[in-house]
């Protein structure tokens, strides 16, 4: 679970705004304030040390919450519930409300296959401190890193804004053509620093070699300038030494969030933008002009609320939370979150992004700006039992009487885990849920029988998977520098469309593995599932496989039974060049509900 440190003056002060002074009573009463926002205290301050330089170190239970991996966001929150006036912010366009701006980027459409989207906005009228950039610093880091992939799919760049000359262009371009002074690494000296091509800042800067995985195998790369051709920097490796060095002391900068999925940037900017706005900045909107279709159109100006009402009934919350709740009632705990609701009624309805089916009456939530994780109308109940406090809840005990007891194929799946590892596997363990790139364009699929959830946070996380085999691959492919051969096995569940089943859906418990290595062929694999079946005490048979993941003649269905359970066999070519994997790989996965 993400932690943050927060400065323990600057956080007193956003929470009551008091000069820094600590608004609780005493330890206990802080630690039970963090529970609203599903956090607990990992590490006081040290109190030997002046009160300026005092952090405490905050581990939050939810990772569905990004607005709260910052000082500025975990603050909101307790100053939120401890007063539940829900903060209103002038400087978001909403659909229909364009806020009006001269600054402006403009993204190419060179960039749109490599990193399409970019972001951004002006804050200003306030000097930074120290305690202020250590805070933008970690939440940079903190959103890149968890809800951003390891800057896969979204990173944050902070530049001098005096320095810039507009409009910016954001634009693909060939990785040897182009060479710039990378912002230094912490422990380099300025005398180490030099122009480098973008191909070179990979293999020798420390950030470019931290995460190279994301662009080396790409043609192009991404590069943003200013009207006079000057880098800001090359998203998601590295800023600029010039541009994109922001230090204590500057009172006006410009922040930008490139990524691979339009919403969840939009929402890391939002979330940036209220941070920034709660510290006592003034936010200045930007436009990004695209010169190809988006989610949003191709003129969109930042930040931009895009957030959809939830409706949820009053006989849903009854059923969840074991009380009798009115919507008033329900009102004032969403308050208390800073979630604005009203009393529902059947036109509102129609504009609601979820519901939970249920009849009137009920409450129609509208998201913070720095909030989109309202997906269904759970979430809707989870905020209303937390706004009115878990302690107001009497405690029931259990009427019904069971006996715990692993199920049979959890058993047998334990079975063939122990086999993978005298193998020579190691077990990896994966989200079910996965981007439309990772489970099907990268496996040469269609995506015919796969599932695609209705109302997804982000598109990394839209479909669920039906195959392991993807999730595998995810892993291979950001492993490259490790020491070959790679021998990696997965037991878990896979989803797929099935018209056979009630619910037009099956679940099943599989086991998939992957070799990748100079000896990975499909002789290997062929002798490792033998000897899979052999300990496991069950015949099979073989029968030539036509999947597009594999090479012709190189795989093989696994029958038992008389019916297909699995399949093995060496990976396409172009699978592998899909995910940027160089050395050969055999894989397969076997339905472990069938073969038990």
């Amino acid at each position: 679970m993400p932690k943050i440190e927060v400065n323990e003056q600057t956080f007193y002060s956003l929470v009551s705004g008091s000069g820094g002074k600590n608004p609780w009573k005493n330890k206990e009463e802080f630690i039970e304030a963090l529970t609203c926002a599903k956090a607990e205290l990992d590490e006081d301050s040290d109190k030997s040390l002046p009160e300026s330089e005092r952090v405490l170190k905050i581990e939050l239970n939810d990772t569905n919450r990004p607005d709260l991996w910052g000082t500025a966001g975990c603050a909101r929150q307790l100053r939120i519930y401890n007063s539940a006036r829900i903060p209103e912010y002038n400087f978001f366009s909403r659909s229909g409300d364009i806020k009006k701006t001269t600054r402006k980027i403009i993204a190419q459409e060179s960039v749109k296959k490599v990193r399409p989207f970019i972001t951004g906005f002006i804050a200003r009228g306030k000097t930074i401190t120290d305690p202020v950039l250590r805070d933008i610093i970690q939440t940079q880091e903190k959103l890149a890193w968890n809800f951003g992939r390891k800057r896969r799919s979204m990173s944050m760049g902070i530049y001098r804004t005096a320095l810039i000359n507009w409009p910016i262009t954001y634009k693909g371009v060939d990785p040897d053509s182009v060479s710039f002074v990378p912002l230094a690494a912490e422990g380099q000296g300025t005398d180490c620093l030099k122009a480098l091509t973008l191909r070179e800042i990979l293999k020798q800067h420390p950030k470019g070699k931290e995460f190279a995985f994301i662009q080396e195998h790409e043609p192009i790369h991404p590069l943003m300038t200013d009207s006079k051709d000057s880098i800001l920097s090359y998203p998601p490796i590295i800023n600029s030494n010039d541009l994109g060095a922001v230090k204590v002391g500057d009172d006006e900068v410009f922040v930008e969030i490139t990524g691979t999925d339009l919403p969840l940037i939009t929402l890391a900017t939002s979330i940036v933008a209220c941070d920034f706005a709660d510290n006592g900045f003034t936010i200045e909107p930007v436009e990004i002009e695209y010169e190809f279709d988006t989610p949003f159109g191709k003129n969109l100006v930042t930040p931009f609320y895009f957030q959809k009402p939830v409706f949820c009934s009053l006989s849903r919350i009854e059923k969840f939370l074991g009380d009798k709740l009115t919507a008033d009632e329900c009102i004032k705990a969403l308050a208390k979150m800073g979630v604005k609701a009203e009393k529902a009624n059947d036109k509102e309805l129609g504009t609601c992004q979820a519901t939970d089916n249920s009849l009137l009456p009920g409450v129609v939530v509208y998201p913070p700006e720095y909030r989109n994780d309202f997906l269904h109308a759970a979430d809707v109940v989870e905020d209303v039992m937390i706004g009115r406090s878990l302690g107001s809840f009497k405690p029931q005990r259990p009427s019904d009487s069971t006996v715990g007891r692993l199920l049979p194929i959890t058993l047998f799946s334990r079975q063939v885990k122990e086999l993978f590892v005298g193998l020579g596997y190691q077990e990896m363990i994966y989200n079910y849920l996965g981007s439309r790139k990772d489970l099907v364009e990268n496996m040469n699929g269609k995506g015919e029988k796969i599932i695609r959830i209705f109302n997804p946070m982000t598109e990394n996380y839209e479909y669920v998977r039906d195959s392991i085999i993807a999730s595998l691959m995810i892993s291979e492919s950001i492993s490259g520098r490790s020491v070959y051969p790679h021998k990696i096995f997965e037991v878990g569940k896979v989803a797929y469309l099935d018209d056979n089943e009630n619910y037009r859906s099956s679940t099943r418990q599989y086991a998939g593995f992957l070799h990748a290595g100079t000896d990975a062929n499909f002789n290997t694999a062929a002798a490792e599932l033998q000897t899979l079946f052999y300990y496991l005490s069950r015949e099979y048979d073989v029968a030539e496989s036509s999947d597009l993941r594999f090479i012709p003649g190189r795989a093989a269905e696994i029958i038992y039974n008389g019916k297909s359970i699995g399949v093995f066999g060496e990976l396409h070519p172009q699978v592998m060049e899909n995910c940027g994997v160089t050395v050969p790989c055999t894989a397969g996965e076997i339905d472990l509900d069938e073969l038990l």
